[in-house]
């Protein structure tokens, strides 16, 4: 199957019904002002796309009408791995790849072999097989790591006629999946992760016979997976299977075994795996032992008794200065002593009505010399660790856990043993710091251990931190910071179709705010993991009455740029973006037209952060894929008059880049030229090359070669 046109028609599916409707009371106006992609001045400090800026007479970005609040400076683009040292989401640190590849899509052949291959089945396996057998679709439900999205990778390989894989979006609703919208094929094993139970209870049997007879009359096979086994409707015509471990010492085993380790490596990793293992957790063990590790020492990080030395500390009575130092630590980790101690005593006042207040002398006296020695209480407290970090030359002293496991388990042992008064000041503690604009580092620290909390209290986190402050209740930085725990959120397999399930709620809501930062957040980890959902997100924003056209605009060419520097597929925004300019002739008019335009070119000018070139350009070097379709996006905006100026400047500018970025300019400027041609109305091609021509005279006193190359070129396909 190819996958390029599976997505294509996924999201045509997902996404052309926004755009058959226009809006009739939508005022038809003229072009708003284009946004300027060039960075603007934010109010603290954040990575910036450099979005073009190559034509100085870029007229400046729109100011806000009166009456309205701008949202745009919310928007953060987050390119490669977030800098997130020690933090630990699922079993992977936050240099994992998990938040740097798609997670929907066709299944790469070397993932599908790396699941396959040492897959141990558990003992439901058989039952699953049977109803995939029978009915084309199944439900695996079951806590996280219980070995789900391997399972359904087993099942579908075991019973579909084909050797393709493909992974639909956790969004997909039962309907989606039976009328069409996901373009099911004979033979082709599809697979859902963690699907989001957004359906109604009363239809949900008749919803899922519908997805059960779609499955069937197409040939294919349909596993789905999810935590709850159907939100209390009783469902009978598809069978849903309580998800089992396997046997956790065969994992192992085979795993070892598969990696070459002698037998008595293997014998001894097995007797000393300890109770209470995730499959994730035996999986990466191994992977540490195979590398030559000492089981004895590996055991220490995973399991039931690895978080042993955390519950003890909390078992035993503390003082409320040691429980800020340790709440303190969960959320501000790896800071100096200076920083920390001042985040520490504001903490203190917050949570102060939650512990009885010192009645005695001697009681006063024990909390005054605590207050005064806060730096040797926190030296005698066994969670507490000094780490020395390298910046450059220099080495700084942080302040974190013993070991990077404890912050999740120190958050859970927070979150049962403190009460809601607690919670309320650390709530208010949170806001006020982030509101006061922190530095990145901090921003993010934060964000980590908000992502870490959501296994716990993911109602806590949403309600008293992430709605509220994608809202814009702790103003800009708390906006970025929401959009931060998502990313966060992302770096864990169990934990990204909720944040997925998060953000798309945001982009529903009526409010502006909330909007502007659901396009913030698809425009990073997000929508990577999720390219096909971002865009389809981004695009409604974009063509809709009242969706923050330039926040979604801005949104797409970050995703154009971060799913570049990622090496991901940008034929993700680029195809529906083409499809969109090729049907908004017919199908948009008036202020969608413009809105659509005006996205399109900020997309065409997008720059990469870190280099600061043009992603166009680069692309047409690294991926020629991708040239067609951004042939027919420059296509359409030379085609808008009142933004042919600019797109004209624009082109030049990539044409001019094209020896920068590129060992074969002239190839490149060739083939740009033909996709460009062939995608023009006949008879465009000699008014463009006299505009083109003009521009590069007046940039470069002469027309440079690449402009020659790719006028020739273009016009070739006028004959």
């Amino acid at each position: 199957m190819n996958e390029e046109h599976e997505e294509h028609r996924e999201q045509r599916a997902q996404g052309e019904p926004e755009a058959h409707h226009a809006d009739p009371a939508q005022p038809t106006q003229g072009p708003p002002a284009e946004p300027d992609p060039r960075p603007q001045p934010q109010p603290q400090p954040q990575p910036q796309p450099q979005n073009a800026g190559e034509d100085p007479s870029d007229p400046p970005a729109p100011t806000t009408p009166p009456g309205q609040v701008q949202h745009n400076n919310v928007n953060q683009y987050f390119y490669g791995e977030l800098s997130a040292s020690g933090a630990q989401f699922g079993i992977g640190t936050t240099g994992s790849d998990n938040a740097r590849r798609r997670a929907v899509g066709r299944l790469d052949s070397g993932e599908a072999d790396a699941i396959l291959a040492p897959y141990v089945k558990p003992a439901c396996f058989e039952q699953a097989a049977l109803a995939l057998q029978q009915d084309g679709v199944v439900v695996l439900f079951g806590p996280p790591g219980t070995g789900k999205r391997s399972g359904a990778v087993a099942l579908v390989d075991a019973l579909a006629d084909g050797s393709e894989y493909v992974v639909l979006s956790p969004g997909r609703s039962l309907d989606d999946l039976a009328s069409g919208r996901v373009a099911f094929e004979k033979g082709v094993g599809y697979v859902l992760l963690d699907r989001m139970g957004e359906d109604s209870a009363q239809t949900a049997d008749f919803d899922w016979r519908r997805v059960r007879d779609t499955v069937r009359e197409h040939d294919a096979r349909l596993v789905v997976t999810t935590v709850h086994p159907g939100d209390g409707a009783v469902v009978e015509s598809v069978r849903h299977v309580p998800w089992q471990l396997p046997d956790l010492t065969a994992v192992l085993r085979v795993r070892l075994v598969r990696a070459g380790c002698v037998q008595d490596t293997v014998e001894r990793a097995v007797s000393l795996m300890p109770g209470g293992c995730r499959i994730a957790e035996v999986a990466a063990a191994a992977e540490r032992i195979a590398c030559g590790a000492a089981p004895d020492e590996v055991w220490q990080d995973y399991g039931s008794s690895a978080a042993q030395p955390v519950r003890d500390w909390f078992a035993r009575d503390r003082t409320p200065q040691e429980w800020a130092e340790v709440t303190t630590l969960a959320f501000v980790n790896g800071a100096g002593y200076r920083d920390f101690e001042t985040c520490q005593e504001r903490l203190e006042s917050w949570v102060a009505p939650a512990f009885p207040a010192p009645v005695s002398e001697e009681e006063q006296a024990e909390v005054a010399r605590r207050t005064v020695d806060r730096r040797q209480s926190l030296s005698r407290n066994e969670l507490v660790a000094v780490a020395e970090r390298k910046n450059g030359p220099l080495t700084r002293t942080a302040l974190v856990f013993p070991h990077p496991q404890y912050r999740q388990w120190a958050l859970e042992e927070l979150w049962t043993k403190r009460s809601t008064p607690y919670w309320n000041g650390v709530r208010d503690w949170l806001g006020e710091l982030v509101a006061a604009q922190p530095g990145l580092g901090l921003q993010l620290s934060v964000a980590q251990g908000l992502a870490l909390l959501t296994r716990p209290a993911f109602d806590e986190v949403a309600d008293n931190y992430l709605h509220p402050w994608a809202g814009g209740a702790a103003g800009p930085a708390g906006q970025s910071t929401a959009t931060l725990v998502l990313q966060c959120m992302c770096l864990d397999e169990s934990l990204a179709a909720t944040a997925l399930g998060v953000a798309r709620g945001w982009a529903r809501s009526p409010d502006p705010a909330l909007r502007s930062t659901a396009a913030a957040a698809f425009s990073g980890a997000l929508g990577v993991r999720f390219p096909t959902d971002a865009v389809t997100t981004l695009l409604r924003l974009i063509v809709r009455r009242g969706g923050l056209p330039v926040d979604a605009a801005f949104a797409l060419a970050g995703l154009v740029a971060v799913l570049a520097e990622c090496g991901q597929d940008t034929g993700a925004v680029f195809r529906p973006l083409a499809y969109r300019l090729r049907a908004q002739r017919e199908t948009l008019t008036g202020q969608h037209k413009e809105n659509l335009l005006g996205a399109a070119l900020t997309v065409l000018r997008a720059r990469d952060a870190r280099t600061g070139r043009l992603v166009c350009a680069s692309l047409m070097e690294r991926d020629g894929r991708q040239t067609a379709s951004i042939g027919e996006l420059w296509a359409g905006v030379l085609d808008n008059l009142p933004r042919r100026g600019r797109a004209v400047a624009a082109l030049n500018a990539t044409l001019r880049e094209l020896p920068a970025v590129s060992e074969r300019p002239e190839q490149v400027a060739e083939r740009f030229g033909r996709a460009l041609g062939e995608a023009l109305t006949p008879g465009d091609g000699p008014p463009l090359a006299a505009a083109l021509r003009l521009v590069a005279a007046r940039t470069d006193g002469a027309a440079g070669p690449w402009v020659d190359i790719f006028l020739t070129a273009v016009l070739s396909t006028e004959d």
